[in-house]
């Protein structure tokens, strides 16, 4: 990011928040990042507010990692259920470490559905005091640093950008992977695109250019007046092998 000619003197401005790794890594003082799954968005408030620390994360793991080992598959369901019912942070960082392949995936009554990665002994105490470190680094990061974080659609959040502002947008790729929370396809990919180019600041776009199958011509085509960054990557996700493949993603400068 250091690329970016972006003077800090606005927000920081992402309204598909996902995982907040450009967010942590920009480490700017000002944000506003949104996102419409509201268990992530939840997730990072109860980081935000020490609901949700690295102390409390290990007492957690250490307990319910014990029961998975001893039950396997059949706590692991008990934890999903009782997710969906209550959504707890905790309860979703559990899933989140211990569901199949990584793949955070809901239907569309918004229930959490991945299936279990099949290790019980999943928790041991070495990855227990890695998710620890990870959550004491984030909640580190968002020490002193003026945050905000919504659930709400993405019309919105860029709706708030201003002059001197800065909008990364990285939405859900049309075309691949579309159940991740809710649907993403070609025509809502055309309206993001619309209003990017109208927004009052910078912004960079994220979205993948091409893979061994086919090119995204109508992003390119889209976007021929402004720079285009490639760069390619393996793309480990996938719930099968032939999902798993190379990828060339576009970073669009505007």
């Amino acid at each position: 990011m250091e690329s970016v000619a972006w003077d800090r003197s606005g927000r920081w401005i992402e309204p598909f928040v996902g995982s907040a790794v450009v967010l942590l890594n920009v480490n700017t003082d000002r944000a506003l990042v949104g996102d419409t799954n509201q268990h992530i968005i939840g997730f990072y408030k109860a980081v935000q507010q020490g609901k949700l620390t690295a102390d409390s994360v290990r007492e957690f793991l250490e307990r319910e990692g014990s029961i998975l080992l001893r039950d396997g598959q059949e706590h692991y369901y008990r934890i999903r259920e009782r997710f969906n019912a209550y959504h707890d942070p905790h309860d979703f960082l559990f899933l989140n470490r211990s569901c199949f392949n990584g793949l955070m995936r809901f239907n569309k009554k918004g229930r959490f559905n991945t299936p279990f990665c099949r290790k019980p002994e999943r928790f041991r105490p070495a990855y227990i005091t890695k998710i620890c470190n990870q959550v004491g680094w984030v909640a580190k990061r968002m020490q002193g640093k003026a945050w905000e974080f919504v659930c709400a659609d993405w019309t919105e959040v860029l709706g708030d950008a201003r002059r001197g502002d800065f909008v990364y947008a990285d939405p859900p790729y049309a075309g691949r992977f579309t159940d991740y929370f809710n649907s993403w396809d070609e025509d809502d990919a055309a309206k993001l695109e619309k209003q990017l180019k109208a927004l009052p600041c910078s912004f960079l776009y994220s979205m993948w250019s091409e893979n061994k199958y086919r090119k995204n011509e109508r992003l390119h085509q889209s976007f021929r007046e402004y720079e285009i960054r490639t760069f390619s990557h393996f793309y480990h996700l996938g719930a099968t092998e032939n999902l798993r493949n190379r990828m060339t993603e576009a970073l669009i400068v505007g």
